[in-house]
């Protein structure tokens, strides 16, 4: 296929530049109605291309036209037979691949950090979900990935199973062995699942670890706007083989997306797959090379720690573009540095948690940017060493250790899963205090966000840990989010 070509892009701008009275949606008229504060900040210009489904433009739900031959060229990049664009994020995505392949009642095994758009997808699809727990990071506190030893056993204590779904890389970039997952999910001859949001670029260059498709699997599921050049919200669902149901997919997604879709968005996914075929390789070497070169400055500063994971079998690559940054042995937690990194030097990460910082480094970060970054860190190292650091609420709580023995994947879930998801979602609830909640049935899916993997999930006994958990992170200036009660003192549960 001629991948020089952005046939949705092309016509999106064509369609902008021809003159004529529009009697359609949406109501500005092409920006000649939107509001002067709007245009003061972002021009005038860009609205001209807020479109609706002109015959010339195609339609998401039943493409013909542009929107279907933007898709086949994606496919064909990324290494796929087919794709499907979402304008909904990869939210909607996880949600359809599950409708798609999962009856209610069905089965499907999960990792336990996933994300909570999984929960979402169970509520609507009334499928069962198998946990099983990742390997786990003691020295650094963070979860790797399943073991394809974990998933053979559950497939063979559950042989119902009728979808595996794992997340390939996680947040931090770290990478299973997933090419003996895919083989192993394939001799029970069903679909292999991949939440791959933060791995769209992996197909583009040799350094990178190989991408979900390269590794078979049946559906991957990519945040094209995390790390590529799609605007936020702009996804793509890409398949390999005949597991999946595509009717079913389509008619998910269908249900899922908005009936008017952004052709602002759905344009950026054309550019964005041109981009990467035609500039990828020598714009990853370039991310690569800075990436690199922040982490050996960083390695050079006191008091901090680059993550190099082990090599285990949870855990076989880590995309280097991804820059895991241990700041809690200067007696800072990673909410403390990310607001000192914020507020002082404009340098803003894309995941604190409780001991670390996670930056996504992509190509378009510049050499000032990493400049900025060390600066930033270097002051954070500085202060520690000389003390200046006294009145850190990290330093001064008591408890900071309780990270040691509190692992949010500590037990096998399936011990403690008591209801399914779905029928917890519709189940009559009440407003406990969260002291005498240990034991109850949560009814909230509570999570630290991001990352976005819920700590208790509706369905789930409530642990005395998860709790300690979580108040630990509010304590030391995360943000919770699911529950009703924001400030941790009262949780919803399932009333007996």
């Amino acid at each position: 296929m001629d991948q020089n070509q952005t046939p949705l892009l092309t016509a999106l701008k064509q369609a902008a530049e021809t003159p004529g009275a529009a009697f359609y949606t949406p109501g500005h008229r092409r920006g000649q109605g939107i509001p002067e504060s709007l245009a003061a900040v972002f021009g005038s210009q860009v609205f001209r291309a807020d479109l609706p489904e002109l015959p010339e433009l195609d339609n998401l739900f039943a493409p013909e036209g542009v929107i279907k031959q933007a898709q086949e060229l994606a496919a064909a990049a990324f290494g796929g037979d087919l794709c499907r664009f979402l304008v909904n994020g990869s939210t909607v995505g996880i949600i359809a691949s599950i409708l798609a392949t999962c009856d209610p009642e069905d089965k499907i095994l999960l990792p336990r950090n996933i994300h909570k758009s999984v929960i979402s997808g169970l509520v609507i699809s009334g499928a069962r979900a198998i946990f099983i727990n990742p390997e786990y990071d003691q020295d650094w506190h963070l979860p790797l990935s399943l073991t394809p030893k974990a998933i053979a056993q559950a497939l063979d204590e559950h042989p119902d199973i009728k979808a595996v779904m794992v997340v390939y890389p996680t947040y931090h970039g770290i990478c299973g062995n997933l090419a003996a997952i895919a083989t192993i999910v394939h001799n029970y001859n069903i679909p292999l699942l991949v939440d791959e949001a933060h791995g769209g670029h992996f197909h583009f260059h040799q350094q990178l670890p190989p991408s979900a498709l390269q590794c078979g699997a049946d559906l991957t599921v990519q945040s094209t706007h995390k790390v590529l050049g799609a605007m936020n919200q702009a996804s793509m669902v890409q398949i390999k083989g005949d597991r999946i149901n595509l009717t079913r997919l389509d008619n998910a997604l269908q249900m899922l997306q908005t009936t008017s879709p952004s052709y602002l968005l759905l344009a950026s996914l054309d550019a964005a797959r041109h981009q990467m075929v035609n500039q990828g390789q020598k714009r990853l070497t370039e991310a690569l090379e800075l990436a690199q070169r922040a982490k050996t400055q960083l390695e050079n500063l006191p008091g901090l720690r680059v993550y190099h994971p082990p090599v285990t079998a949870g855990c076989v690559a880590l995309d280097p573009t991804r820059l895991t940054v241990k700041v809690s042995d200067c007696g800072l937690s990673g909410y403390e540095a990310d607001t000192i990194l914020h507020q002082q030097f404009r340098v803003t990460a894309e995941l604190p948690d409780l001991e670390h910082l996670t930056m996504i480094i992509s190509p378009a970060n510049s050499q000032g940017d990493i400049d900025q970054m060390i600066k930033g860190f270097a002051f954070l190292s500085q202060q520690a060493v000389s003390g200046e650091l006294e009145n850190s609420p990290t330093l001064n709580q008591q408890d900071w250790q309780m990270i040691d023995t509190i692992s949010a994947f500590a037990t096998p879930i399936a011990e403690v899963s008591a209801m399914s998801v779905r029928d917890a979602f519709f189940a009559k609830t009440i407003s406990l205090p969260t002291p005498d909640c240990p034991g109850k049935i949560s009814a909230e899916c509570v999570c630290p966000y991001p990352p976005g993997v819920p700590i208790l999930w509706p369905g789930e006994a409530i642990s005395k840990k998860a709790i300690a958990f979580l108040q630990q992170v509010q304590a030391l200036g995360g943000e919770i989010t699911g529950c009703s009660d924001n400030t941790l003192a009262t949780l919803r549960v399932i009333e007996h």
